[in-house]
């Protein structure tokens, strides 16, 4: 592996403040999403699906009716704004929590709703910071993978965090812990703009709302792949989320599996962490590489990995394994699902970077991330009315589906 290459992005000093503060908030992310799960699950049970598909019903909504004002923003100062509030939405569910004795329903609702305005705004602005802080395209695989990898690592680092720290401190804290990662952050943005002079790259401006939200479709599908992986981001990217956000949740809790200090959430959290370490690894070795020549043999196979992946989960809940074999059973297969998303992610963002036209990269990636929280919320909301009517496996079983289905059909077609 060339490890050389891999790291050369990090000596841009830009790119390297960049890196770093994405590193830390995708970890306080995760410490977030795997405290939030556990309170939801807790409090509501199945039902929590309801309260989180908020989270992409936002996303949805302010990638639709926000993208052509977020176009008129700097990037930087877009992603600098997005960090804040969402610091200040989460530290206000802490002293809504300290204040009332509990959770209340609607700080978490406003938080949902603030985390998620703020991740339409934040990601599609990084994608088109990323071309101008490395400007060699040769260098844009590395780049992303270590962009990419911010999330790898908090899936590893996050959970195990959550892990810890509730042995001393109240899960509400792990919502204090994601604040001050936003805040740390918007510090290095801040470092960013005194440092760098981004060359402005005006995006195309649609006459009207109906062709701003259809102009990144549009821009997608021009290219046969990328239209391709678009349209199937949607039932993938839902039916993962159902599977290692909803059900394994609901999985370990009904199996009374426990980790560190006879905490459920511990093991729940050991679980992303074991998919955190393969998600990370396989990032790493693919960064590493060269863009494939043919990138839809890779981004393919990956969907077929994770396909297989949800499908052991499904046969391992319907053959009703002993107690003690279940939470290394559900590491196991969470480990081999995450090596199939650094397998598409990173040729995907590479493609969108070099393939389109530099003012249309905003918006096909707003395109990607509106099919992906359309999916989130599909999944949010059927997951739980399927778990009421049909056993836990079929469920799982149904959700490894669009993997096996679309990594197939995109074998035969387009690799």
């Amino acid at each position: 592996m060339r490890w050389p290459g891999l790291v050369r992005p990090l000596r841009r000093p830009a790119m390297a403040l960049l890196w770093s503060g994405l590193a830390l908030s995708s970890v306080g992310d995760q410490a977030y999403a795997v405290a939030f799960t556990w309170i939801a699950v807790e409090a509501f049970g199945a039902a929590a699906g309801w309260l989180a598909a908020m989270g992409p019903l936002v996303v949805l909504l302010t990638l639709a009716f926000g993208g052509r004002l977020a176009d008129g923003w700097a990037p930087l100062r877009a992603m600098l704004g997005a960090d804040l509030a969402r610091a200040v939405a989460l530290l206000g569910v802490v002293a809504a929590w300290e204040a009332g004795g509990g959770p209340s329903p609607s700080a978490l609702l406003t938080a949902v709703a603030v985390l998620g305005a703020g991740q339409a705004v934040f990601r599609p602005a990084l994608q088109s910071v990323i071309p101008a802080l490395v400007p060699d395209p040769a260098a844009l695989p590395a780049a992303n993978a270590l962009l990419d990898a911010t999330e790898r690592i908090a899936r590893l680092l996050g959970p195990a965090l959550v892990g810890a720290l509730v042995l001393v401190l109240p899960i509400r804290h792990m919502l204090t812990v994601d604040a001050a990662t936003y805040l740390a952050s918007a510090a290095a943005l801040l470092a960013i703009q005194r440092r760098a002079r981004l060359p402005a790259a005006r995006p195309a401006s649609p006459g009207n709302l109906l062709a701003s939200m259809l102009h990144g479709v549009r821009a997608v599908r021009r290219h046969r792949l990328l239209g391709y992986v678009l349209a199937a981001s949607s039932p993938l990217n839902g039916a993962w989320y159902a599977v290692f956000f909803l059900i394994m949740p609901l999985m370990v809790a009904r199996n009374g599996l426990t980790g560190p200090g006879g905490s459920g959430v511990a093991a729940y959290g050991a679980v992303i962490s074991a998919y955190g370490c393969t998600n990370l690894l396989a990032n790493l070795v693919i960064g590493s590489r060269p863009m494939p020549a043919r990138p839809g043999r890779q981004i393919f196979v990956g969907n077929l990995c994770m396909g297989i992946g949800i499908s052991a989960l499904a046969l391992i809940e319907a053959a009703g394994l002993p107690k003690a074999l279940l939470l290394p059973a559900y590491a196991a297969i969470a480990a081999f699902c995450a090596v199939g998303g650094p397998m598409q992610d990173i040729p995907v963002a590479v493609l969108r970077q070099t393939a389109l036209p530099r003012p249309d990269i905003q918006a096909a990636a707003r395109a990607f991330i509106a099919a992906n929280q359309l999916g989130f919320l599909l999944g949010l909301v059927l997951a739980p009315a399927l778990l009421g009517l049909l056993p836990t496996s079929f469920v799982v079983a149904l959700c490894g589906v669009p993997s096996l289905a679309f990594g197939a059909v995109g074998l035969r077609r387009y690799a």
